[in-house]
């Protein structure tokens, strides 16, 4: 079916020989999914996956597949996500689970390579109340929901479904749309239910190419493990799954000078004692993005634990305080020397 979206936009391209991918109207035409569609039981060919530490979105539940073009592969980078082909969907989706501890689809997001001019593209379809199909959607919706979290709380929100230019600020990078979550070190572990490492999976099945050993490839703590990572470790892959792709160079929030990278070592890109650039009245009126030990006077927590516009980080894909997220920045914190 891909083939055939993009045999159908070749005039318009305007590139003779090139393809162009056009999004169809609903999610039930890609056919990534078979039998009931609120099912996301997809394709044999299609790659489901997971990421060892996701982005908090008001407690809702990610379901992700990568959809290759037939005969081709992704191929391995060290740094940034995976190289992938032309022609290349990624699908998200979003579901919440109700008070009746059903799963409801809200939304799914297309994130699509063109062909015709290799440049990544994005679509929202918003799901029906029938939960039968999925409908192409632009603008972006404020939806009214009740939902239980991880711990059986029920939070009551409206749920904010972007719109395609809100999911372009957070996916651009130097002016490019990217792929933020598929990395190696995001993919390096075994998922839930799963007994092999999911890199390695792609790999015996010839998905993915140019790969090191397992062990030369760096892996992304999983936030919510204290046994195996420290505190350290966890507070800074929260805070470079869920702040990096745009506090980054070349993100949407480079020029305040604040990087949230798991990579990066310098204290005051990190926020360490660092007055902010832009925060305006979002920074309560403190002083530093992080005051060693002392969380309470911190930027960076103040306005994690908010939900005001203009205040509230991040800015977009949450309604609702991440409490637990919260509490991990608290004690990271509040467990750097103060001299630091």
């Amino acid at each position: 079916m891909l083939q055939q979206s993009c045999q159908q936009g070749r005039e318009k391209s305007g590139h003779k020989g090139a393809t162009s991918f056009e999004f169809k109207e609903r999610l039930s035409e890609y056919g990534f999914f078979t039998g009931k569609l609120n099912q996301l039981s997809a394709r044999a060919d299609i790659l489901a996956y997971d990421l060892s530490t996701p982005l908090f979105s008001d407690y809702t539940v990610k379901d992700r597949f990568i959809v290759l073009p037939k005969g081709k592969t992704m191929s391995y980078t060290q740094h940034g996500p995976l190289d992938f082909p032309d022609s290349t969907i990624i699908v998200k989706n979003f579901s919440y689970i109700n008070e009746q501890r059903q799963k409801v689809l809200i939304e799914t997001r297309l994130l699509v390579k063109d062909p015709a001019d290799h440049v990544w593209k994005v679509m929202n379809y918003l799901w029906n109340a029938a939960q039968t199909d999925a409908i192409k959607h632009i603008r972006g919706a404020k939806l009214p929901i009740t939902l239980i979290d991880n711990a059986g709380n029920k939070h009551t929100t409206n749920y904010m479904v972007p719109n395609t230019n809100d999911c372009k600020r957070c996916h651009n990078n130097s002016s490019k749309l990217m792929p933020i979550g598929p990395k190696a070190r995001n993919l390096n572990f075994v998922r839930l239910g799963d007994s092999i490492n999911q890199l390695a999976r792609w790999a015996s099945l010839g998905r993915i190419v140019n790969m090191p050993n397992l062990k030369d490839i760096a892996q992304l703590p999983v936030w919510t493990d204290g046994n195996k990572f420290s505190l350290e470790q966890r507070a800074r892959a929260y805070l470079d799954i869920n702040c990096a792709h745009c506090h980054t160079k070349g993100g949407d929030a480079y020029n305040t000078g604040l990087f949230l990278d798991y990579d990066v070592k310098t204290n005051s890109h990190l926020g360490i004692a660092k007055a902010p650039v832009s925060a305006g009245g979002g920074a309560g009126g403190l002083d530093f993005d992080i005051v060693p030990g002392d969380a309470k006077h911190s930027i960076l927590l103040y306005r994690m634990n908010s939900v005001e516009p203009g205040t509230a980080m991040p800015e977009l894909a949450r309604s609702i305080i991440h409490k637990e997220g919260v509490e991990l920045i608290r004690q990271w914190i509040n467990n750097m020397p103060a001299n630091k």
